[in-house]
């Protein structure tokens, strides 16, 4: 055991560089599938942490009235309720601009149920009637902290001050501006001060189940039980989904970026394992005649090959707590499960230790001669070298090309080693590429209109008026946002009521057409999934008591609200809906500056507000492609320095050889590097034309799961990919050429050992 112990410390020594890439190339991986684990499982997400330390209510239907309360703790499966409580709607003023604002009715005393988890400040006081609590991701938003004074206006136009005493989360609402409008919690004296006229307010009750897989029925019942009081109902459905979006989606390409990565890790570890027997054949001979079984020859080499692999998996644990840690700290989570951490760790230790076991058992077969000379591979022409004889190259090139595949082995393991790496980096450039199209295109992600005006304290007319006064601005469609309850009546969900049917606004149609007529809409992949619908089908929905019923004429690219919005003309609905327009959409003119636009028509005592570019809230993608870049660039450098090593290895040799023939130096350096630079130019093409054909439908793919719909995804540009594989191919040469130029210059004796 000592014997074997010194002689795997002496090696690693010998080789610390390589030893070092391949523990963090394997420590990078294991951080992402941590991470990626971490984002998907269910219990990281924000809202289960929130909604169970809450207790937060599964439905919360909205009414005009008060229900029947009796009715509703009567129904099956309901343990207990919220409310009911009375909510009015409001506009808060802020630095000139009005932002909207629900104001709901909450006791002093802490509720039993749906209670929201006070993180700043204190709780609402009887003797402080101006005092209210703010959702935490809304006053973030609008730069609100524990004492802070502000305005809200009611629907009568008369205007309060009040003052925030704390900062609160729940598990019953999303984030701000993801969820609309925010959120701010009061005493019943201070609601009706901003909304005394009771016809102003609506009420909304929350139900908490005993098990959530039959909140459906549950809202069935309720919906019927009430009869038609309902005005809309919210399931922590929606709730969840909307928290868990951004995470979702970071965490499936970490897992792919992961896992495809965890293949290129093992098979770099094969090729290095494998090069550092044919390298040390002589050296395991000896050990085989001094008394060393095939089976201690084998641990040995599995021990040594396999502790680098282990060493990165422990580095890599560690990293992805802390990483997880890190960026979910402003979250309330439940943290990762030891479940998915020994699934990772025990996974990646088996993949790493099957990967050198087949090398070093190979290895562990050495026949113990050791005075013999470690033979060169058979030597033959490979049709490259025939081909680059045939077109006269230089005799340097003429013989690397013949020493580039002629271990067939080991030249296929560094071509797909390199390969793999070089797809997924081509995929992370495709993600990349399709987050600059959202900016540069916006258009075709919903948003050919940058601003949106409200009406405010004008009129519709007016506000119209003074908006198309500005030269930036080329139209402005009327527009409104509702909700509605859906087919069965189980859920509510977003309607937008947007341009005239004769002069639609530009959605971003990607199967089907644009409505055209009355009662045609277009809907995101999201809602067609959620009614199982298809486009041509007819769509029944009840908005504000009045039904409505549309024909689904087109999918658009919808990355609100997980796609499940429906949009059709503002004359499609009832005109108590319609008129006058909540607000106007502003498509400006190419190259005119949205914030620019927006502070000369707040000037003009408009309510302005400005549309946030999905890729905004994506921005962290591109930090992770440039960290997952590093860590495969890691695994497919450690794949080149092998290739390296064994070229070095079957030639140094034929160094003398070249040299007696009359090849300078820089000849001899070119015959090696031409060796390792073909199966480096080869991986690096076949999997940038992998990654290439593949990425935009991969992204596709993960833009219909999310509702958003097929049609976003963007393959890397030509200048792009071009820029990817000149310098994936350059890197490659500059490591072949660095060992390359030591072993030209060394001197060689001619003699054979």
């Amino acid at each position: 055991m000592r014997a074997e112990a010194r002689w795997v410390r002496a090696d690693l020594r010998a080789r610390r560089g390589q030893a070092l890439l391949t523990v963090l190339a394997v420590a990078g991986i294991v951080t992402a599938l941590i991470t990626a684990a971490t984002l998907l499982e269910d219990g990281t997400n924000p809202w289960r942490g929130l909604f169970e330390r809450s207790r937060g209510a599964h439905v919360w239907i909205h009414t005009k009235d008060a229900p029947d309360v009796p009715a509703l703790k009567a129904l099956n499966g309901v343990t207990d309720l919220a409310g009911p409580y009375r909510s009015a709607p409001a506009t808060l003023v802020d630095h000139g601009r009005r932002v909207p604002i629900a104001l709901q009715e909450t006791p002093a005393a802490f509720p039993a149920v749906a209670r929201p988890l006070l993180r700043e400040g204190r709780w609402l006081d009887a003797r402080r009637p101006d005092g209210v609590v703010v959702e935490r991701s809304f006053a973030r938003a609008l730069g609100l902290r524990p004492g802070s004074p502000f305005t809200v206006t009611g629907l009568n136009g008369a205007t309060h001050t009040l003052v925030v005493s704390g900062l609160a989360e729940s598990g019953d609402q999303g984030f701000y501006p993801e969820w609309t409008p925010g959120l701010a919690w009061t005493l019943s004296q201070t609601l009706s001060l901003v909304e005394p006229a009771p016809g102003r307010t609506e009420t909304v009750t929350g139900l908490r189940l005993a098990d959530p897989g039959y909140t459906d029925l549950v809202v069935q019942r309720a919906v019927i039980a009430l009869r038609n009081q309902v005005q809309r109902v919210a399931t922590w459905r929606e709730v969840r989904a909307s928290m868990e979006l951004d995470n979702r989606l970071l965490g499936l390409l970490l897992a792919l970026f992961g896992v495809a990565g965890l293949v290129a890790a093992a098979l770099a570890l094969a090729n290095a394992t494998g090069g550092r027997v044919l390298t040390q054949l002589r050296d395991i001979a000896t050990l085989k005649s001094l008394g060393f079984t095939r089976g201690q020859v084998t641990r040995m080499l599995v021990a040594e090959h396999g502790t680098l692999g282990l060493l990165g998996i422990a580095l890599g644990l560690l990293a992805g707590r802390l990483i997880t840690a890190y960026a979910l700290s402003d979250a309330v989570v439940v943290p990762l499960s030891p479940g998915p951490l020994v699934a990772i760790a025990a996974g990646t230790a088996l993949v790493v230790l099957v990967a050198v076991w087949l090398p070093s058992w190979r290895g562990g077969r050495t026949p113990p001669i050791p005075a013999a000379p470690a033979g060169p591979p058979r030597g033959h022409l490979s049709r490259l070298a025939r081909v680059a004889l045939l077109v006269r190259l230089p005799p340097a090139l003429v013989l690397g090309a013949r020493d580039a595949f002629t271990r067939r082995t080991p030249a296929l393991l560094t071509v797909t080693g390199v390969a793999i790496p070089m797809m997924m980096i081509t995929i992370g450039l495709g993600c990349w590429a399709t987050l600059d199209d959202f900016i540069r295109h916006p258009e075709n992600v919903g948003q050919a209109a940058a601003l949106a005006v409200r009406p405010g304290d004008l009129t519709a007319e007016e506000a119209r008026a003074r908006a198309m006064a500005d030269p930036d601005v080329v139209a402005a469609y009327p527009g409104a946002e509702l909700d509605a309850l859906v087919p069965w009546q189980t859920r509510t969900v977003r309607t937008r009521a947007l341009g005239l049917s004769a002069d639609p606004y530009p959605f971003p149609v990607v199967e089907g057409r644009m409505f055209a007529d009355r009662g045609e809409a277009v809907a995101g992949q999201g809602l067609l999934d959620l009614l199982g619908v298809h486009i041509g089908d007819r769509v029944r929905m009840t908005i504000g008591g009045t039904p409505l019923i549309v024909r689904i004429v087109g999918r658009v690219v919808e990355p609100e609200q997980d796609g499940e919005v429906l949009s059709f003309g503002v004359d499609s609905l009832a005109a108590k809906d319609a008129v006058p327009p909540q607000f106007y959409s502003l498509v400006l003119r190419q190259g005119a500056d949205p914030a620019e636009v927006r502070a000369r028509l707040q000037a003009q005592s408009l309510e302005v507000d400005q549309a946030v570019n999905p890729a905004d809230r994506l921005a962290v993608i591109r930090v992770i492609i440039v960290a997952l870049v590093v860590v495969l660039a890691l695994i497919g450098l450690a794949n080149l320095l092998t290739a390296s090593a064994l070229g070095l290895r079957d030639h140094v040799l034929d160094l003398a050889v070249l040299k007696a023939m009359g090849l300078t130096p820089r000849q001899v350096m070119a015959t090696l590097v031409t060796g390792t630079g073909l199966l480096a130019m080869v991986g690096v093409l076949l999997g940038a034309s992998a990654g290439a054909f593949l990425s935009r439908g991969l992204i596709d793919l993960e833009g219909r799961g999310s509702g958003v719909g097929a049609g976003i995804g963007r393959a890397p540009t030509p200048g792009m990919f071009a820029a990817a594989v000149l310098i994936a191919i350059g890197a490659a040469l500059l490591v072949a050429l660095i060992p390359a130029r030591r072993a030209a210059r060394a001197q060689v004796p001619v003699a054979a050992r």
